[in-house]
C-alpha cells in the first residue's frame, strides 16, 4: 500500500510538476515572509491565497516556465530573519535582500539554491558565521555579504565557486587568514576583504587570479611580503593600514627583511620571524591539507560509502520516474489520436502549463533576466568604436555610485516614483551629483535598444537640460543609474501655489527668464543636430524643470523614455494628464509628437503667469479676454510689464489650441520671445 502511495505520487509530480511545485513555493514563500516581515509590514501583497507569478506578490519575478525565480526586496525596510525555507525555491536565481535591517545567521539550508547567480545579503545587521556550505553553489556568481556583522574566517570552500565573480565582505569582523583557494576562482574579477580583522599574509596563488582586477584588503591586521604579481592590479589594489605589510614597488610600503619572508603556499603568519603561532593554531582558513589520521581517514571511507547507498538509491528512483514519464507519455499521444478534447477533463500538459503561466506573468525580460544575465554594457557589445569611446567616458562603477550615495541612504534620497528613486551624491571629485536608479524590469528589454537609447542620452548637451554626467548598469543589483549634475533650488513646482511672504515667489523677471529657458532647452531637443536626432520629451511638466542657483530651468529626463519599456512610459503620462499637460490629440493618437510637447509648455507658461499648479478655466478665460486680474499671481502685486504678460499669454493659448496644426514650432516660440524686453539681455 505505501509503496503505491509513492508511485502515485511520483505520477502526479511528473505529469503536473506546475501544480506540486507551485504550492510548495508558495508555502515556501509564506515562511520567508513570516521570518522576514513578522509584522507584516511590507509584504502585504504576499497572500496566501495568491499567485506569485501573475505580478501581484511584491518583489517576486518568475521564469518562463512559472516558477519563483527572483526576489527583489532591496532597501524595502524588513527587519526580520532569513528562513531557512527559503531553500523550497529551487529555481531562484537571483536573491536581493540588500539595504535591510535583517538580523541573525545566515541559514546553511541556502546553499540548496543549486541556481542561484546572485546573492546580495550586504548592509543588514546579519550575524554569526558564513555558511562553509555556500561553497557548494556551482552556478554562484556574486556575493555580497559586506556590511553586517559577520564573523569568525572566511571558509576555504568558497575557493570552489568556479564562476564567482564577485566577493564583498568588508566592512564586518571577520578573523583568521585570507584562504589561499580564493586563488583557485578563476573567474573572480572583485574580492573585497577591507574593515575586517583578517591576519596572516597575502597568499600567492591568489595573486595568480587570471582575471582578477581589484584586490581591497585595507583596514585588517595583514603582514608579510606582498606577491609582486598584485602590481598589475594599478589602483585595483588597496592595501593601506596593514602595518605588517612590505613590498616593493608599492608606494607606502616598506622594503622587506629576511624575516618578512613566509612559506607563499600558507596564507597564515607561520614561519621564521612570524608571531610563533603552533600548528593547532593555525587558521581554518590557511587551506593547508594536514596529514590524515587514522580516524580521519576512516570517516572519509564511511562517508564515501554512504555516498555510494545514497547514489545507487537516487538513480533507481531516477529510473523509476523515467518509466512512468515514458508511459504518461505514450498514454497521452493515445489520447491525442483517439479524441482533440483531451483538455476537457482539466488536466493540462506540462507545455500548457508553461505557456499559460508565461502569458500570465508577461515580463518582456524573460530572456535576459535567466538566461543571459541583465548587462547591456558587458564587453562593450553591439557599439561602434565611437560609441565605445563615448561610452568609456560616460561609464561609472557600482563602487562609486554606492560611496556617493552612502550606499543609498535613505538620507540621501530626494524622490521615488513607480519607476525610479533619486539619490544626492558627492563623488569623489567632490561634486554633487543626483543618481537615479532604474531597475531593469523599468528598462528595454533588448541590449541594442537600451544602449542605442544610452547613446542619445549622452548626446544631449544644452544649458537648459540637466546634463548626464555618466551612468552604471550592474547585473548583480539589476539597475541601471544615470548620474546627473545637481540642481539645488529643486523644481518648479516648488514655486507654484506659494503664499505671499514665504520667500519663494518669483520676481516677474525671474519667470520671464524661466519661460525662456524652458522653450530653449525643449527647442533644442527637437532640433536635429550631427550626432543628435530630433527628439520628443513626452513628459514636460513644472515636476521636471528643476532652478538652479542661479534660477536658470533645466529641464530633466530628457529622452528618458528612450531607456523605459512602454507601459512604464504610459504609467508616467497619468500624473501628467492629471495635472492637464497631455494633449488632447493623444487621446485619439496615443502618439506623441513635438506638437504634444509644444502644448505641454504652453500648459507651463499658464503656471508660471498665474503662479498656479492647476490652470482653472477662470485663468484661461482671463488670458483669452487680457484679464490680467484673472491670470497673473496676485502675489506680484502688479509688479509686471503687461506688454509682456499679454505676449506671454498669447504664446501660452496658441501652443495648447486644441487644434496641433494650430500650435507653433518652438523655434519660432524661442524667436517671438526675444522680443519681450526683459528677455533681451538673456
Amino acid at each position: 500500500m505505501g509503496f503505491t502511495v509513492f508511485l502515485f505520487t511520483i505520477l502526479i509530480f511528473i505529469t503536473n510538476p506546475r501544480w506540486v511545485y507551485g504550492n510548495a513555493e508558495l508555502g515556501a514563500l509564506m515562511d520567508i515572509k513570516a521570518s522576514l516581515d513578522p509584522e507584516n509590514l511590507y509584504l502585504s501583497s504576499w497572500a496566501i491565497n495568491g499567485d506569485p507569478c501573475d505580478g501581484s506578490f511584491e518583489g517576486i519575478a518568475c521564469n518562463e516556465l512559472g516558477h519563483v525565480a527572483n526576489i527583489s526586496l532591496q532597501g524595502k525596510g524588513l527587519s526580520g530573519k532569513l528562513s531557512p525555507a527559503i531553500t523550497g525555491l529551487k529555481y531562484l536565481t537571483g536573491l536581493y535582500l540588500h539595504y535591510n535591517s535583517l538580523y541573525g545567521d545566515i541559514p546553511k539550508e541556502i546553499s540548496n539554491l543549486s541556481d542561484l547567480n546572485d546573492l546580495y545579503l550586504n548592509v543588514n545587521n546579519l550575524s554569526g558565521e558564513i555558511p562553509p556550505e555556500i561553497g557548494s553553489m556551482a552556478n554562484l556568481q556574486v556575493l555580497q555579504l559586506c556590511y553586517n556583522q559577520l564573523t569568525g574566517s572566511i571558509p576555504t570552500q568558497l575557493g570552489s565557486l568556479k564562476k564567482l565573480s564577485v566577493l564583498a565582505l568588508q566592512s564586518n569582523q571577520l578573523t583568521g587568514a585570507i584562504p589561499a583557494s580564493l586563488g583557485d576562482v578563476e573567474m573572480l574579477m572583485r574580492l573585497d576583504l577591507s574593515f575586517n580583522h583578517l591576519f596572516g599574509s597575502i597568499p600567492t596563488k591568489l595573486a595568480d587570479a587570471p582575471l582578477l582586477e581589484v584586490l581591497d584588503i585595507r583596514n585588517n591586521s595583514l603582514s608579510g611580503s606582498v606577491p609582486p604579481a598584485l602590481k598589475k592590479l594599478n589602483e585595483g589594489f588597496g592595501y593601506e593600514n596593514n602595518l605588517g605589510l612590505c613590498g616593493v614597488g608599492f608606494e607606502a610600503l616598506k622594503p622587506c627583511n629576511s624575516s618578512d619572508h613566509v612559506n607563499p603556499n600558507r596564507p597564515e603568519p607561520y614561519g621564521t620571524g612570524s608571531t610563533g603561532m603552533s600548528t593547532r593554531d593555525i587558521p581554518e582558513t590557511a587551506n593547508v591539507k594536514l596529514p590524515c589520521s587514522q580516524t580521519g581517514c576512516s570517516t572519509v571511507s564511511k562517508s564515501h560509502q554512504a555516498s555510494v547507498v545514497v547514489g545507487t538509491i537516487a538513480v533507481s528512483l531516477a529510473l523509476l520516474a523515467i518509466g512512468i514519464l515514458s508511459f504518461t507519455q505514450y498514454r497521452r499521444r493515445k489520447q491525442k489520436l483517439a479524441t482533440s478534447f483531451d483538455i476537457a477533463d482539466g488536466r493540462l500538459s506540462t507545455d500548457h502549463q508553461a505557456k499559460r503561466v508565461n502569458r500570465k506573468n508577461g515580463s518582456p525580460l524573460i530572456s535576459l533576466e535567466y538566461t543571459s544575465g541583465w548587462d547591456p554594457l558587458a564587453d562593450g557589445r553591439n557599439l561602434s568604436a565611437f560609441a565605445q569611446e563615448v561610452f568609456h567616458s560616460f561609464r561609472f562603477n557600482l563602487d562609486e555610485v554606492e560611496t556617493a550615495t552612502h550606499y543609498f541612504s535613505e538620507v540621501n534620497l530626494l524622490g521615488k516614483s513607480n519607476f525610479s528613486a533619486t539619490y544626492k551624491g558627492i563623488l569623489r571629485d567632490g561634486s554633487v551629483v543626483a543618481i537615479k536608479g532604474i531597475g531593469k524590469t523599468c528598462c528595454k528589454s533588448e541590449d541594442a535598444e537600451f544602449l542605442k537609447g544610452l547613446n542619445m542620452l549622452t548626446s544631449l548637451r544644452h544649458e537648459n537640460l540637466v546634463r548626464l554626467r555618466g551612468f552604471c548598469c550592474s547585473r548583480g543589483r539589476g539597475e541601471c543609474f544615470l548620474i546627473y549634475d545637481f540642481v539645488p533650488n529643486g523644481n518648479l513646482l516648488k514655486y507654484l501655489d506659494v503664499k505671499d511672504g514665504d520667500g519663494e515667489v518669483l520676481e516677474w523677471s525671474t519667470r520671464v527668464s524661466i519661460v525662456k529657458g524652458i522653450a530653449k532647452g525643449v527647442a533644442f531637443l527637437h532640433s536635429y543636430k550631427p550626432n543628435k536626432p530630433a527628439l520628443v520629451h513626452q513628459n514636460i511638466s513644472a515636476e521636471k524643470v528643476l532652478i538652479d542657483q542661479r534660477f536658470n530651468p533645466l529641464l530633466s529626463d530628457s529622452g528618458l523614455h528612450k531607456l523605459l519599456t512602454n507601459d512604464v512610459v504610459f504609467s508616467a503620462l497619468k500624473a501628467t494628464a492629471a495635472m492637464g499637460y497631455l494633449a488632447p490629440e493623444y487621446t485619439t493618437t496615443g502618439r506623441f509628437t513635438e506638437k504634444s510637447d509644444v502644448y505641454a509648455f504652453g500648459v507651463l507658461v499658464l503656471q508660471i503667469l498665474a503662479g498656479k499648479r492647476k490652470v482653472a478655466s477662470s485663468i484661461r478665460l482671463g488670458a483669452e479676454s487680457g484679464r490680467f486680474q484673472d491670470f497673473i499671481d496676485p502675489n506680484l502685486h502688479r509688479r509686471f510689464f503687461e506688454y509682456e504678460a499679454a505676449k506671454l499669454a498669447k504664446i501660452a493659448l496658441l501652443c495648447t489650441h486644441e487644434s496641433p496644426i494650430e500650435r507653433p514650432s518652438m523655434e519660432s516660440v524661442v524667436q517671438e520671445l526675444s522680443t519681450c524686453s526683459s528677455c533681451l539681455s538673456l
